[in-house]
């Protein structure tokens, strides 16, 4: 069955939320609205298109809907990222202990700074982009991170596209077209811009 795309959004805020539960037991669609920011009727039907199905009075079993959920995800298996770019940015990524928890785990990251190249960050080696090609083929990654200046994205984009990785986020400001991979696009300067929008509406309306 096809998800739509917003649907497949809201799917990762369902498994956050059911991750904040304690314990196992239930979980009633208006429980799981109410901490995801959405209303019930919406998570019943989202839930319904990865095909959970809840019992009216009681809820979902929340081990089963986090299994039916992560299935629908694809996170079946653990996914191995590289990250190219060890700047500040980069270093913050592959710091972060909680990508485990959801199944990638950062297998490689890659740099052009011989001052980086060798140096280690959260256990990881840093390691030349001219190895790049190798890594991917050897450690069977599937995720590339982008997180160079935006001069070098393309180029990166194309490079991982090329060596075989067919799913690219990229936090590089500009933008990265690569048609042999999904490229996801995280662009903080242009959420701060929104949400200074989101400010200066608030206080004209007061």
């Amino acid at each position: 069955m096809h998800i739509p795309d917003a649907t497949v959004a809201r799917l990762p805020v369902y498994l956050r939320c059911l991750a904040m539960r304690t314990g196992t037991g239930t979980c009633s669609s208006e429980d799981l609205a109410r901490t995801a920011g959405v209303n019930a009727a919406q998570v019943r039907k989202d839930l319904s298109l990865v095909g959970a199905q809840g019992v009216r009075g009681v809820g979902y079993e929340v081990n089963a809907l986090r299994a039916e959920i992560r299935q629908a995800l694809g996170l079946t298996h653990d996914f191995p990222v590289v990250i190219v770019g060890a700047g500040n940015l980069g270093r913050a990524l592959a710091s972060y202990g909680g990508f485990g928890e959801w199944g990638f785990s950062i297998a490689a990251i890659l740099d052009v700074d011989a001052r980086r190249i060798g140096g280690a960050i959260g256990g990881t080696t840093v390691q030349a982009l001219t190895d790049l090609e190798t890594v991917v083929d050897e450690r069977d990654i599937e995720i590339g991170i982008i997180a160079t200046p935006s001069s070098q994205a393309q180029a990166v984009g194309e490079r991982l596209a090329a060596a075989g990785v067919r799913s690219i986020l990229n936090f590089a400001p500009t933008v990265v077209r690569v048609d042999e991979a999904e490229v996801r696009v995280v662009d903080l300067s242009t959420e701060l811009q929104i949400l200074a929008y989101h400010l200066q509406k608030s206080a004209l309306e007061q």
